[in-house]
């Protein structure tokens, strides 16, 4: 299948990245119907023309007419939903998700599937402190990274389609990961900086110290205003990665600490000096 804007689209849980998602899509021209739990999100969606059919309850129809299937959905309810109806999925479609962690959620989907519909994993790297359709935003994409997680189970087709999409939703790089060094990679780069964030802000619970912060604080905490169901099983799932990523930082505070302990400073400017050529790395180019 060669991603043209004559596929029908299906989006399978309509709040802040489904919908930024239906937004990026119905702009290119995609006819994009989606299905979720709240009735309100349905209809602010069909009002602003973001979906053009939604549904609050799995409708067969919509399942079976969309040549491409976007869950937007927790790990273990993207699995009840696949394993609850598959039955009415058209053969051919594609199926691809948004979810921060792969490896439980991948291999499992693939294994449950039907054998004429194809999972190809991928993760969009944006997101916003705000959840809902209503909060979405396809502008969210256009500096950030999205990241396509294929098996040995995947055709280069699906993996092909995938990646397309990517471009389509106007994402600045996509790039290829096995499901393995995806989930190593996002325990560092996203889930250790959460963990880090709720820390800090749980580390001192001083009243009034809003009325004093800079940008500073307020710029290494913003991640910390978190979902807490969506994040909490996020981090269960990648468990292992993320315990090694967060002993790696511990280490690296108690190294930074000894050194201020001992009056290193020179210690100490070199650490920053290395810090900042590699942060320089990470700017939106």
């Amino acid at each position: 299948m060669k991603l043209t804007n004559d596929k029908r689209v299906l989006i399978v849980g309509l709040g802040l990245i489904g919908g930024s998602y239906a937004k990026a899509l119905v702009k290119k021209g995609y006819h994009v119907s989606a299905i979720t739990r709240s009735d309100s999100s349905i209809t602010y969606a069909l009002e602003n023309g973001i979906i053009s059919e939604g549904s609050t309850s799995v409708d067969p129809k919509l399942v079976g007419e969309a040549d491409i299937v976007v869950l937007a959905l927790y790990p273990q309810v993207l699995l009840d939903w696949i394993r609850d109806n598959q039955q009415y999925l058209k053969s051919g479609a594609v199926i691809t998700d948004v979810t921060g962690v792969k490896c439980c959620v991948v291999y499992d989907v693939q294994k449950l599937l039907r054998k004429d519909v194809e999972f190809i994993a991928a993760h969009p790297m944006a997101g916003k402190e705000v959840y809902g359709v209503e909060n979405s935003d396809d502008a969210i994409f256009r500096k950030a990274n999205y990241i396509v997680t294929p098996t040995e189970a995947n055709t280069k087709e699906a993996v092909a389609l995938c990646e397309a999409l990517g471009w389509e939703l106007g994402f600045a790089r996509v790039s290829v990961l096995t499901p393995e060094k995806h989930d190593d990679m996002i325990g560092f780069l996203s889930q250790l900086t959460h963990c880090i964030a709720v820390s800090l802000m749980n580390c001192n619970d001083t009243p009034g110290m809003e009325a004093y912060t800079g940008d500073s604080f307020r710029d290494l905490t913003r991640i910390a205003r978190i979902n807490d169901k969506m994040w909490s099983e996020l981090f269960m799932c990648n468990r292992e990665m993320l315990l090694h990523h967060m002993d790696a930082f511990s280490d690296a505070f108690a190294t930074f600490r000894q050194m201020l302990a001992d009056g290193d400073v020179e210690g100490m400017r070199d650490a920053m000096r290395k810090s900042t050529v590699r942060r320089a790395l990470f700017d939106k180019k």
